[in-house]
């Protein structure tokens, strides 16, 4: 890697060195298949492989939301053709119905896959030289499935849901810690209480009515094992977007090995 003043060049990377992948490894429908990997990622001790990118694409159609009040925002919903966007985002679940996330339901985010529900989720796990990547189609969850695991969170992350208008701009940093004193003394929460994540603090706080879940239900999840010479192992499973058949009917999913 070479850096200079006028900007950086990659002249080198790491070949991956590994035993790729062979169609008999394959389990029989992605979600079976995604779950062995994420335990052997777990099992390999890959650092947050919940972690994932999620990219959403805005739509010319949609007229820009109220929330994106900054210049930049305004001109960048006004283009006339779809832009597209990314961030990651930590998995919660992933079962025979799809992968869960949750965000606030107003960020950038939200308000993309309000105007357009298909999206598509990224992992890499450069440790095992491995990543999926999914396609698919966005639904919410229900408010009680939200609220389920929002009561699960740490007490500063309940509250921050409610202090934090996401993706909106903000004035400081000082005016987003005033919002969080707001909503402690608003819920009767002592400040302590939120630092201190040793000693257990039951109290019930709502579940913001922006805030919840958030189901991809996939109709394309590819599976890529990094070898030498870029010569990479590529398996994708895919199946019609529009069908009804559930995501754990194997007969509905057709898997081909795909070039590097």
């Amino acid at each position: 890697m070479l850096l200079s003043t006028g900007g950086m060049e990659i002249t080198s990377h790491q070949q991956y060195i590994t035993d790729g992948m062979e169609e008999s490894e394959l389990e029989t429908t992605p979600m079976a298949m995604f779950s062995k990997w994420f335990q052997q990622a777990v099992a390999a001790g890959v650092p947050e492989p919940e972690a994932m990118t999620l990219s959403t694409v805005a739509m010319p159609s949609a007229p820009a939301p109220a929330s994106r009040s900054s210049t930049h925002d305004k001109q960048a919903w006004s283009m006339s053709v779809p832009r597209p966007s990314a961030r990651i985002v930590l998995l919660k679940r992933a079962d025979e119905l799809g992968f869960q996330f949750f965000s606030n339901y107003e960020s950038r985010k939200g308000e993309e896959l309000d105007a357009n529900p298909w999206c598509s989720l990224t992992f890499f796990w450069p440790k095992m030289y491995r990543s999926v990547r999914v396609c698919g189609r966005v639904v919410r969850l229900s408010e009680a499935e939200s609220k389920a695991y929002y009561d699960t969170r740490p007490l500063g992350s309940r509250i921050g849901a409610w202090a934090s208008p996401q993706s909106q701009v903000i004035e400081s940093r000082e005016a987003l810690t005033q919002r969080v004193a707001d909503y402690e003394k608003k819920f009767d929460v002592p400040p302590t209480a939120v630092v201190d994540t040793a000693t257990p603090f039951n109290k019930d706080i709502p579940l913001p009515p922006y805030w919840g879940g958030y189901r991809v239900i996939p109709d394309e999840v590819e599976f890529w094992v990094g070898r030498a010479s870029r010569l990479h192992d590529r398996f994708r499973y895919a199946r019609d977007p529009h069908t009804d058949a559930k995501v754990s009917d194997a007969s509905s999913w057709t898997v081909e090995r795909l070039a590097p």
